[in-house]
This record gives C-alpha cells, structure tokens and sequence, in this order.
C-alpha cells in the first residue's frame, strides 16, 4: 500500500503493520454483488459524501445530477469543486484509492491531472477480475450485503458477498401497495387481513434467506420509532385498516402496524438465529433539497431508553447496534455494559471521521467486553473503498491501543494487537456465525445392509445367541475360522483379520443400559430397506396364460365351487411338527426347540438359524446330534430364560 498509510515508528507502527496483515470481514455494506468494483472514476466520485460534500460548498444540484452527462463530463465538474474538500477525510480516502489501485503519485486531484488518471484507472478496471483484484489488495476475505427483502440471491458467491436481509421497508412502508405486491409475489403469500397471513409470508422471507446464507436481518429507524410489542386485536384492526386504506389510513394504525412487523421479525430473528443489527437514530429528508442520500441527518433526542423492552424480550438475540452520532455513544456504551444481547457496531456515517472515532473506540475499548464490540465497517458502496475507511480505522485503533493499553498500561504489543484482532476480524464470525448446513455423507461412508453384513456363501450358519453372546454350532462347506467360543461384552470386538473370517454378533435387544445410554423410553426396531422395484415386463412374464377359475363371483344363482385344502383335509388344526418353526416377532429369526423339547417348557432352548429355506424339519434333529459343540455350551444355553421375550410381545399387542 502507499507511504501515507505509514504511523510513527514504535508500538503504534508495530500494532498497526500487524493489523492490517489481518484479512477482514466487512460486516456492513451497500456493495452490489453483480457489480462490486467501479468501472470508471465516476463511480467513485458518485459516493454521496463527494456529491454532499460538493453541493454543500457551492455547486448546484442540477449540475451534479443532470441525466443527460455521460461519466466522465460528471467526474470533470465533480473535479472542479473538490478544493474546498481537500481538508476532510474522505478527500484522503479518494486519494488513498487513486494511489492504491491507479498509481497516482500525486496528493491532489485537480482539472490539471484529473483525465489522465481517469482513462487510466478505466483500463486498469476493465479487467475481467477487476473485482477479485480490489479484494485481494485490500486483504478482504468476504463483504456482508444489504439486500431488500425481495431479493433472489442468485447469480453470486455468498461465501464472498453474504447476504443480509434489510428490512426497512416491511417495517414502515407496508402501506404502499407497491411493497404489498413485492412481499405478495416473492412469497406467494397474499395479505388477506388475517395476522397468520403477515407471518407466514415474513418467515417465508427468513427461510430464503437463511437457506441462501444470510448472516443477519437489520433495519435502520428514526429517532421516534419505538419497538413494543402490539396485541393481536389492535394489530389485526391496523393490518385491514392498511390493506384497505393503504397510505391514507391513520398514522396510529400505520404507526401499530410497525411495531407489530418489527416485533415479528425479532421473533423470527429469536427462531432463526440471526442478530438483529439496528441501526439507529436517523431522519430521512430533513434536507429535501439536497443530493441523492445527501438530505438524511441524526436526531440527538433518540435514547435507546426506548429499546429496553426490546432487549428484555429477546435476551438470546443478538442485537449489534450503530448510533448515528457521536453523542449517543456513551449510552451505547452503557448498554453494552449492562445487557449481555447488546454489541457496540462500527462507527456509522456522521461518526465515521478520525476524532470521533478515537474518542467513540477508546470510550468502548475501556468499558465494554472485548468480544461485544464489532470495531469497524465500511459501508461501502463500491470495494474500492473497503480499503481506505479500515485503513482510517486501524490507524486510530492502533494509537488508541498504543497509548492507552502498551503506554499507560503496560501491555506488550503481541497483546495489544490480539485485542485488535478480536475486535476487527474474531468477533464478526462469531457475533455473525455462518448458519449451519446440513453436511452431504462423503461417498463410501454410507453402506447398504447387505455390504456390511457378512455372508457365507453356499453355506449355512447356525449359531445360539445369548443376551450377546454367539457361538458358532456349526457350519457346512465352509472353510475353517477361527472364531471364539465367547465374545466379552465388555471389551472392544475383534475385528476380521481377513476377508476369509467371518464373525456373527447378534444382539435382538437391547440391555438396560444401552436403552438408558440411548436416553428414550423404548427401542422401536424398523426394517427400512427399500423394496426392489419390479418392472411391467417382469410383471408380465409371471402371468401365467390360462386364467385361475375362481368361480362365478357375481352371479348368486349359481354356487361357487367349493375352496378345498391343497392336502386334501376338511380342517386344519395346529400340530407339533407345523408349529415347530417360528420367526422371533422382534428380530425376524426362525427359532425351533431343541432335542424336541415341548413348546410349552418355558426354559426351553433354542438355536437361531440364518437361512429358514436350507432347514426342514428332518434334518435339523440330525444337526445338531452331529455338533461336535461341548455340551457344557447347552448346559449354559439352558440356564437363559427368554421369558422377557414373551412379556415384551404381550405389551405390544395391549399398547
């Protein structure tokens, strides 16, 4: 950067080198994020300090807005009055830009020298990365937008220009019947008169808005406005009263409508989690004739008296607070002091030059909580002037933290400049944190059932599970494993040593302590598996040619055939050998009695099987006589009683 950012040698030098190596986060801005640089030296001279500053020393309006001046005629007349403003410091911030980004190597701009940097600085901004340029020598990471509540958010990087829904206009121009038809179209949500109408449609706001990024919601509000909360009644009589009368309805109905719109949006801001930055104090017009954004000026008898019930209301939101002047600062201090949802914000507009800001930023350094301060914002309308406005600032704070904190108090300047970069760059991420997305599964991290379970092909496995603990009884054409008898609860699972081990750990339910670990009352146990999708021509192909004759449904004249049993049988009756195979209602397995025990015996055994389609009835006594198992392991197996099974079954049928 240039020489004229340089300070004295000494702590205030070593503070402020170390401060601007920090790549900031500009929290406030009126950048356009499909067109963030300037194009031409009319697009800087444009910023309405230039044209306020201008026209409040002689020079007419209609000659700085004249419609039909092309950008560089402007930049000439504009030119032409800068010598009485070479004294303020937003002259040093043009020049500050001119010499950072142009090479001007003068430190005034005047009709002498004036074109030849003007058709410099316009190649230099034709460049297709113009714009990445500026934030790169600027040391700028990302810019917080002011968006208008109808906004699409499309066609930018919100990780590079954040978005922030402004709402200035729902709060105190719903009257106007063109805002109406804005909220109506972006929402799809007409105004009918009823309150569920108002809110559906502004959180239909914060749900875009927070899905496209958005960091914050801010207003900026008159000296005379103040927030309190409106009973549905009397919100509900101002909202028809609007919607039928528009801007010729009382001032009381418009005025209550207001305040129920900015007490919705607090409650939105509370359900959403977004900080809600007021901005305070200003009244619009008071200069008429003035230039564009050049009529607007502060009101010393605003007091944030008024926002205390705000504040009590909402003690989670965030509420970041600017003050049109000066003046107020002390009592933004004192209420940063006092409410935890309070933070002192930038230096706003009117408060924006180096001695209001030296008195305002030493006044919080002294009294306010380090990570309740937002130190600086830019307020830019073009990037170029990120860099000259934050460069003002740290050169402020770094005297400010020279003189009082390594000074008077001692600090070494490692601390004094940590303390500078919590308040410039740390607490806007955390005062402003970027919503939380729902994080897609990297690929390969979720598997089907079917890939993690292990299988033995052509094979089957049967095995006794107990409370946990599985054995292997036995298995046909499979190659030997080793496996253990038992399996220790207790202690972590071994895990294959190769693809060839095979290791079956079947819980059916779970313990005491894992239900308690869970912390719900009851496990519910679901198959969620998707069902193969079966195509029209497989569909097709299992229709068989003749039809099934399924008698004469229609015509009671003529009966029916009898429905007979495949067997032959005129009833059917349970019997031992039918009932032998059943599935476990909690787990789907096919359990069967051991050495034809009855089914009645409570303390019966079972063995669990993992295909149903390879066991029959004959061969499964066979089985288990060829087991070459220790008995000692039935004996255990006997011991287990899964009454709780049958309990467990009886509470689901009752509930």
């Amino acid at each position: 950067m240039s020489e004229s950012s340089n300070v004295n040698n000494g702590p205030k030098s070593e503070i402020y080198e170390a401060l601007t190596s920090i790549r900031l986060i500009d929290p406030h801005s009126h950048i356009n994020p499909h067109s963030p640089a300037s194009s031409t030296l009319a697009d800087l001279l444009g910023y309405h300090y230039y044209t306020e500053l201008a026209h409040s020393s002689g020079m007419p309006k209609s000659r700085i807005e004249d419609p039909s001046i092309g950008p560089k005629e402007l930049v000439e007349r504009l030119v032409g009055g800068l010598q009485p403003l070479e004294n303020t410091a937003q002259y040093s911030w043009l020049i500050e830009i001119c010499r950072t980004f142009f090479g001007f190597e003068e430190d005034r701009l005047h009709l002498n020298n004036w074109e030849a940097l003007y058709d410099r600085s316009e190649q230099i901004m034709a460049s297709a990365q113009w714009s990445e340029t500026v934030l790169d020598q600027s040391n700028v990471q990302a810019v917080f937008l002011t968006n208008d509540f109808d906004d699409a958010l499309d066609g930018f990087d919100t990780d590079t220009y954040i978005p922030c829904l402004r709402t200035d206009d729902l709060v105190f121009h719903l009257a106007k019947p063109e805002v109406r038809g804005r909220l109506a179209t972006c929402t799809g949500i007409e105004l009918d008169g009823s309150l569920e109408s108002l809110r559906s449609s502004l959180k239909q706001r914060f749900e875009h808005f927070v899905s496209r990024g958005a960091r914050a919601c801010a207003i900026s509000i008159p000296p005379s406005f103040a927030p309190t909360p409106v009973p549905d009644g009397r919100a509900s009589t101002a909202l028809n009263a609007v919607l039928q009368k528009g801007l010729a309805a009382d001032a009381s109905h418009r005025d209550a409508l207001s305040r129920r719109v900015f007490w919705t949006l607090a409650e939105l801001c509370d359900e959403f989690g977004l900080p809600f930055d007021l901005m305070i104090g200003v009244n619009r017009q008071v200069y008429p004739e003035g230039v564009f954004q050049g009529q607007d000026l502060y009101d010393s008898r605003v007091s944030l008296i008024q926002y205390r019930e705000l504040f009590n209301s909402f003690p989670n939101v965030k509420f970041p607070i600017s003050v049109l002047a000066s003046v107020t600062n002390q009592e933004l201090v004192s209420y940063a002091w006092i409410f935890p949802n309070v933070i002192a914000n930038g230096h706003w507009w009117y408060s924006n030059t180096p001695s209001f800001i030296s008195r305002d930023a030493a006044a919080r350094l002294e009294a306010i909580p380090q990570t309740k301060q937002i130190g600086y914002y830019s307020d830019a309308y073009k990037l170029e002037f990120i860099w000259p406005k934050f460069d003002m600032y740290r050169q402020v704070l770094s005297g400010v933290l020279s003189d009082q904190f390594v000074g008077q108090r001692g600090w070494s300047v490692e601390r004094a400049v940590e303390l500078g970069r919590r308040i410039l760059r740390d607490n806007v991420e955390e005062i402003f944190p970027r919503p939380e997305r729902a994080a897609a599964p990297l690929a390969g991290e979720a598997e089907s059932d079917e890939a993690q379970s292990p299988s033995i092909p052509g094979a089957l496995g049967v095995a006794t599970a107990v409370a946990g603990v599985t054995e292997i009884v036995d298995s046909f054409d499979t190659p030997e494993t080793s496996v253990p008898e038992t399996l220790d609860t207790d202690s972590p699972a071994a895990e294959p040593s190769s693809d060839d081990d095979l290791s079956l750990d079947i819980d059916a339910l779970p313990g005491d302590e894992e239900v308690q670990e869970l912390g719900v009352e009851d496990v519910e146990l679901i198959d969620d598996s998707a069902p193969e999708g079966t195509s029209a021509e497989d569909l097709a192909n299992l229709v068989e040619e003749e039809s099934l004759d399924v008698g004469n449904l229609l015509d009671d004249e003529e009966p029916a055939p009898e429905i007979t049993q495949l067997r032959g049988e005129s009833s059917f009756s349970p019997d031992d050998e039918s009932l032998q195979l059943e599935s476990d209602p909690t787990t789907g397995e096919f359990t069967l009695p051991v050495d034809g025990s009855d089914s009645d015996n409570d303390e019966e055994e079972f063995i669990t099987i993992n295909d149903a389609s390879d066991l029959t009835a004959d061969n499964v006594e066979e089985l288990l006589e060829n087991s070459d198992e220790p008995k000692a392991a039935e004996a255990e197996v006997e011991e287990f009683d899964l009454d709780f099974l049958d309990e467990d079954d009886e509470g689901k049928e009752t509930t």
